[in-house]
């Protein structure tokens, strides 16, 4: 197998020592008082606000974040198909989700050469995603040829942008599937750009469709282009715990990025239940067990990502 791409990640590794994603992107959209109740979720705002989702990834960049990702999660041919888009409008509009982070990386590295240039990463969810009914947590679907159509279909568009220069790295995000895991690693092997690939968990030692945490990381490892492996929105309470079952079965990269805690309730499309600790008191205990690229999801704020960069800045010039 070739060694596949160069990780775009290390400048900021060898650097810093830490990749700092950003946080929740649809979220705080909503905490800005965006309505995202729509199957399209965050890139329901790309037809109506770009400017709003330009701004959430400025105000990421400047609370110290390297990674801002796409507002593309929920955003696939099938899906823009049912609001009425054409193929070509839902092309301009996936070029218009990494446009606008670049525009607001553009923006960032106006404050000055501060760290290493910051990253897009172009955001795939899974199918459960698409299904917009919760079943990104629970897993509850079969890899089938519909499954290998949204990622291949999605996967075309984006390295033909990559090769444009539109962005760094593809997120494969909230995967609750072992076998959806799998395809998703196949499509990607051998392309000009790599990946990380992120879980959904049931508890501490299962991904969200039963199987084993560390059956799931090693059957993708070997992968020479994803770049990193790990599990995201995810409460913040399962994060040590899976990080040691992660870290016995990879060499790569470890990515962790979780939600605030609450849970999402699939039918009635919101958060419920109250944290009493925030997601960002986890984070040097997170780095001690291994991970090198932390950052947020759903409900977590550029407010809390400028935490971390503070703890960073700290932690790494002590």
């Amino acid at each position: 197998m070739s060694r596949g791409p160069a990780s775009p990640f290390e400048p900021i590794l060898s650097r810093w020592g830490l990749v700092l994603l950003d946080g929740g992107l649809a979220t705080e959209l909503e905490r800005r008082g965006l309505d995202l109740r729509d199957d399209l979720w965050s890139a329901k705002v790309l037809l109506e606000r770009p400017d709003e989702v330009r701004n959430v990834h400025l105000d990421y960049f400047r609370a110290g974040a390297d990674v801002a990702t796409t507002a593309t999660y929920q955003a696939s041919f099938a899906a823009l198909a049912r609001k009425g888009l054409s193929a070509a409008q839902s092309r301009a509009l996936f070029e218009k989700a990494l446009d606008l982070a670049g525009e607001g990386r553009a923006e960032a590295l106006k404050l000055g050469p501060v760290r290493p240039a910051p990253l897009i990463a172009a955001s795939l969810g899974s199918y459960g995603a698409f299904l917009a009914d919760g079943s990104e947590y629970r897993g509850d679907y079969p890899a089938t040829a519909a499954v290998r159509e949204l990622h291949s279909s999605r996967l075309k568009l984006l390295l033909e942008l990559f090769q444009a220069g539109k962005f760094d790295v593809i997120a494969f995000e909230t995967f609750p599937s072992f076998a959806e895991a799998q395809v998703a690693s196949d499509l990607i092997a051998g392309a000009p750009v790599g990946a990380w690939l992120s879980f959904t968990l049931a508890d501490e030692h299962h991904i969200a469709d039963g199987t084993p945490l560390d059956k799931a990381v090693a059957a993708i490892e070997a992968n020479p282009n994803v770049l990193a492996i790990g599990v995201n929105c995810a409460p913040p309470g399962l994060i040590s715990g899976a990080l040691d079952h992660i870290r016995a079965a990879t060499r790569k990269p470890i990515i962790v990025y979780p939600n605030s805690g609450e849970v999402y309730d699939g039918r009635l499309k919101n958060w419920q239940g109250a944290t009493s600790r925030s997601w960002v008191t986890f984070v040097p205990e997170w780095y001690d067990r291994g991970a090198r690229l932390i950052g947020g999801c759903c409900r977590t704020t550029p407010e809390e990502i400028g935490q971390v960069a503070a703890w960073r800045a700290r932690h790494f010039a002590s």
